[in-house]
């Protein structure tokens, strides 16, 4: 059950306790931040901290952009099959069509040519005559809708393969965006993962304090401008259950493009904590920004998803008390963090 209110020292307790890596270290707030130390012509390590998290801001940008244009390839993709299947089905239609065509073709031959009304006016019987006006007609009719249908099969034949065409080229275009988009991601964590093996593994440790400290403070400015005091609603059913499947990967390490079940990014973890839930929703943290409802911020409830930075680079999971629960970036794990401890974008609402 997740509580409607608690005081706001407890809260600040329980919020900072979500920058700490491991959900089993205890729920204190990281020491107050102090300045690191650097050598003459040397980055500081904040220096350090502030370029490996831009590096792996930009990759998780890029990621989205990667993550959008597979989407987009893969639908593409099936339906150059359908339309495939359409041109197989239209080709065999217009055999078809052509081969009643010339069944006709060879009745009127075998009749030695003559026009059906020619033939009839050589009939000495009224009523033959009469009958065979009708049928006459039947199958002027029938000739012009073979006729009209053999038209009609082809022009779709030609719209069919015209489509198959436009949309292997938007496969094609896709393919080269992933392409790029996945060279950016592998040229960003490379060199975010080169600024860090340049460490020493003292400086590794104050890094991660660094980081801890940057999330808390932004995390306390965010609770004491009163963000959380209207906050207090339950979650529904579904809320709960993308709630609890979040929740209990926590410890998972972060793996860009993962879906699970052994690693997960950011969306990937919000999107099958959803599915999860019975509720699919888009897989980008972009995507999830641009198609699920906005909600205000003081109308959160445990499930909602917060959508941080402007360029709707990274997403969390609200799990209520002013925490979330995310993927955070290469090299960490699935954990808690203050929902204030990164720049709010927005809230989006999947079961709404």
């Amino acid at each position: 059950m997740y509580r409607r209110h608690c005081a706001a020292a407890a809260i600040t307790l329980v919020c900072a306790m979500a920058v700490l890596a491991s959900p089993v270290q205890a729920f204190a707030a990281p020491a107050p931040p102090s300045p690191a130390p650097a050598p003459s012509g040397k980055k500081s390590l904040e220096e350090v901290r502030q370029e490996i998290d831009g590096l792996y801001r930009a990759a998780g940008s890029a990621a989205d952009a990667y993550k959008l244009a597979e989407e987009k390839a893969k639908k593409q993709s099936g339906e150059i099959v359908k339309l495939a299947q359409a041109i197989v089905e239209g080709q065999a239609k217009i055999a078809e069509l052509k081969s009643r065509a010339g069944a006709q073709a060879r009745d009127e031959y075998r009749n030695a040519g003559l026009p059906p009304g020619a033939r009839l006016m050589l009939s000495g019987d009224p009523q033959l005559f009469l009958d065979g006006v009708s049928r006459t007609r039947q199958g002027q009719k029938a000739a012009k809708g073979l006729l009209g249908e053999l038209n009609r099969t082809q022009e779709d034949l030609e719209t069919y393969t015209q489509d198959a065409s436009t949309n292997w080229t938007k496969l094609e275009a896709n393919r080269v965006k992933q392409a790029k988009a996945k060279k950016k991601i592998n040229a960003q964590i490379a060199a975010a993962k080169k600024l860090e093996s340049q460490l020493e593994k003292k400086e590794l440790a104050r890094l991660l304090q660094l980081e801890q400290e940057a999330e808390y403070k932004s995390q306390t400015a965010w609770l004491s401008s009163g963000a959380l005091k209207e906050i207090n609603r339950e979650a529904t059913a579904s809320g709960k259950k993308a709630v609890a499947f979040a929740t209990s990967k926590i410890g998972l390490p972060y793996v860009w493009g993962a879906e699970g079940p052994k690693s997960y990014d950011c969306s990937g973890l919000t999107s099958q904590a959803w599915s999860a839930a019975g509720r699919p929703i888009p897989r980008t943290s972009q995507e999830q920004w641009r198609q699920l409802p906005h909600i205000a911020i003081k109308d959160m409830r445990p499930g909602d998803l917060i959508i941080y930075h402007g360029d709707a680079s990274h997403v969390g999971m609200y799990i209520g008390d002013g925490a979330i629960v995310h993927a955070p970036r290469p090299g960490r794990n699935v954990t808690l963090a203050g929902a204030g401890s990164m720049e709010i974008l927005g809230v989006v609402r999947p079961d709404r």
